[in-house]
Formats: structure tokens, sequence, C-alpha cells
């Protein structure tokens, strides 16, 4: 992914989003030729002079400041997790020493990660890394995302799975918050590391082959989310509603382990249990390993 890009495209549409009323000032009566904020004006509300403010929108964040960055987060309207994105872009695009970095897919799932998963019951919970790639899970996780781990032209990796499989608009019945909430994921993710062969492989992928991704790629849209609801169509056990969890993994950079809890004594508890039920009997059924 070319920082340069990003960068400009990103401040491009931010700056695109806000009008002078939005920010404050004063708009006149004379036509407007942009329909958001003037350079001029961003950097009149950031405090820099207009060459900084250009030469940023350029691409180039080379030896900006915290101050600067602060400045302009503020002029711009930025919430948190676009502010971090900013951040993100500016770290990237300082000069670095070339040194390897563990990578999430060099690392193997610990023995005490899978027990933990394993020791879960009644809650599905599985972990991803950054790129939305399947990493483990407990069986209750296992039988609920089944219709993205059976089909092998998903491999495992959600965003495929929810851009390229039409079978995901079944599974996901808010398909179009569920969408854009991972290309501002992966976009929040592409800012982090922007030298993740994968991840800029998988971007490239989603562009070129569908019309959805391209779409909301090119909004430019940055967001972390911890917690929330999801809704899922499950073929055997019918609609779950899910409150979802989610936490980073301090040592395995670029996990999030992911757990979906439902309300007591609500219908998709009672599915849960069945979906539970299901599981088990599978596993019983099983031919013993020779």
């Amino acid at each position: 992914m070319d920082n340069q890009i990003e960068v400009r495209e990103f401040l491009r549409t931010r700056r695109g989003r806000i009008g002078p009323a939005q920010a404050g000032l004063a708009t006149g009566a004379g036509h407007r030729r942009v329909p958001g904020l003037r350079r001029e004006e961003v950097a009149l509300l950031a405090g820099i002079s207009i060459d900084y403010y250009a030469r940023m929108e350029r691409g180039n964040l080379a030896g900006v400041s915290h101050d600067v960055l602060d400045s302009l987060s503020r002029a711009l309207q930025l919430d948190e997790a676009e502010t971090r994105h900013l951040y993100a872009l500016t770290r990237a695009a300082q000069p670095q020493p070339i040194r390897r970095r563990k990578r999430s897919d060099d690392q193997a799932v610990r023995p005490t990660l899978q027990r933990f998963l394993d020791a879960v019951t009644g809650t599905p919970t599985w972990v991803r890394n950054q790129r939305m790639d399947f990493i483990a899970a407990n069986p209750l996780g296992h039988a609920l995302l089944a219709p993205l781990l059976t089909d092998p032209a998903n491999r495992g990796n959600n965003a495929r799975f929810v851009f390229l499989d039409p079978a995901a608009h079944t599974y996901y019945p808010a398909w179009e918050r569920g969408a854009d909430d991972i290309v501002a994921d992966l976009r929040t993710y592409a800012g982090r590391n922007p030298l993740d062969k994968g991840l800029t492989d998988l971007i490239g992928e989603l562009v070129t082959r569908s019309d959805d991704f391209r779409i909301r790629w090119s909004a430019h849209k940055a967001r972390f989310q911890r917690s929330g609801v999801e809704r899922i169509h499950h073929p055997e056990v019918g609609d779950l509603d899910f409150a979802c969890e989610a936490m980073e993994l301090l040592d395995s950079p670029g996990w999030t382990m992911v757990g979906y809890t439902t309300e007591s004594g609500s219908p998709t508890e009672e599915r849960v249990k069945l979906l539970c039920s299901l599981t088990a009997a599978r596993k019983t059924l099983e031919p013993e390993a020779l």
C-alpha cells in the first residue's frame, strides 16, 4: 500500500465531509467549488501555514510533530479511531531501520490458548488476525462459523467470505453494516502495518473482485470496535442475536479473541444450547482414529 496515496486520500476525504458551518467558519455568499473545507480553512483551524498543510495533504507526513497532528485532528473533527489512524500513517512515513518483526502469521497457537478456548463452554469464542483470518476457536465457535470455514474458497478468511461468497448475505442479516465494519477495520490495520504483504495482497484481491469492497475502500473510513452486536442466521438453528466482545491478545501481536454472549432466557440462548447439543452429538458420532 502506497503510504503517500493513503495519506492524501484520507486527509482529502476527511476535509471534504466538513462544511464551514460545522467548523464554526463564516460561509459567505460566494459559490464554493469544494463540498467541504478548503485547504486554507483547514490550515487556519489547525494553526499551521497553508503551505505546510498542502505538503501534508500531498502525502508527506515526515517530521510532523504530535502537536500538529493533534491540532489537525481537532480541525478535521476526527474521532478516536481516525486520530489513531492518522498517527499510524505518520509513523509509517518516518524513516525506519530495516528489521523483521515477528508477525501474527509466524505464530503457532499456544497450547495454553487452545486449552482456554476449549474451556469456554456455552459461548462461541474464536481468534482472528488483522487480516480477518480464522486462527482458532472452541468447539461452539467452530460450529457457529461453519459456513465460513467449510467452503475452501474463503480460505478461512471472514473478509473473503463477506465480499466474495453469496452465502454471507444470508449468514449475516445485517450484511451492509458488517461489510462497512470489516472495511474500516482493514483500513485501520493497513495504516498500522503498511508493509504487511499478506494484508495488502488481500486488499488488492478484494478491490479487484468486489465492487462492494472497492466502493467502501475508497471512502477511507477507519475505526476500531471492542464491543457491539452481531446478528447471524445459522443454517442449523436459525436467527441468533449476540453481544460481541473483542479482546486483543498481547502475547500474540495482531490477534484478537472474539466472544459472543447471549441474554439469559432469550431465544438465542436456547438456540445456542441446541447448537451445542448438535456439536456434541456429531463429535460422539465421529469415527475413532485408527
